[in-house]
């Protein structure tokens, strides 16, 4: 049996843990569709910060716990409390952009296993990996459109260079619901397998991973990272003033 190692989290709503050179992050509150809270946003970068600088890690899993989602969106009923004004806003929008930010640049591959919702925050958690292996019974979707609320640059243009801008104003315009079929047409994600097979599925793509050479993986990952980035645009003043008015 490979030996596991247990990665503290500051909250028992994020997992993680390191076995035979694949470190495992799980979002661990299925009786909330794995709904994000804050603390589960500022835990997920405290955890990549450990996972980054463990040298056994070849790859990353990240996964819901139990089977409806792998995560359904940001926890609203802590919205009252926890970005009920903008200084409350900018520190919540702050852990959610590091987390990203911090996975975005995991340097090892980052595999998302998705099974059931991927919605909003959970979708931009997803889009923030390499590779995307999801079940059957998937749903992706980002309902901005329906809550009123801003999707910032970073966000809009990483759902971009993944789908195209005709997918992703489709996806943003109509805020509805794609299953796996058709987010698997669109580029969405990789692969779809059964449920059944999800797990088994993605150890062993992982696996394939880790058998390659990593410095390899490392500078390809570098390189489409740099590819991807259309260097020197940032997001211009009147896009941060749109979205914030929303």
């Amino acid at each position: 049996l490979d030996e596991k190692m247990i990665i503290e989290s500051p909250t028992p709503k994020m997992l993680a843990e390191v076995r035979g050179g694949i470190a495992w992050i799980t979002f661990n509150a299925p009786e909330k569709r794995n709904a994000m809270s804050l603390d589960m946003w500022q835990g997920l970068g405290e955890i990549l910060e450990k996972l980054e600088i463990e040298s056994s890690v070849r790859v990353l899993i990240l996964k819901g716990a139990g089977d409806a989602a792998f995560v359904s969106g940001a926890d609203i009923s802590e919205f009252e409390e926890k970005r009920s004004n903008q200084q409350d806003r900018d520190a919540y929008e702050a852990a959610f952009d590091d987390a990203l930010e911090k996975l975005a640049n995991f340097s090892r591959p980052a595999v998302a296993m998705i099974q059931g919702f991927c919605i909003g925050g959970g979708l931009a958690i997803a889009l923030n990996t390499d590779i995307r292996i999801a079940s059957e019974n998937s749903k992706f979707g980002i309902p901005a459109a329906k809550l009123g609320l801003g999707y910032g640059f970073q966000a809009i243009k990483t759902l971009e260079s993944i789908v195209g801008p005709a997918s992703a104003k489709d996806i943003l315009f109509t805020a509805r619901f794609l299953e796996e079929s058709e987010a698997l047409r669109i580029g969405l994600i990789n692969f779809v397998v059964s449920t059944e097979a999800l797990e088994r599925t993605v150890l062993d793509y992982a696996d394939r991973i880790a058998a390659n050479a990593p410095l390899t993986i490392r500078a390809v990952k570098a390189t489409v990272g740099e590819v991807v980035k259309d260097p020197g645009q940032e997001s211009p003043t009147y896009i941060d003033e749109m979205v914030n008015s929303c």
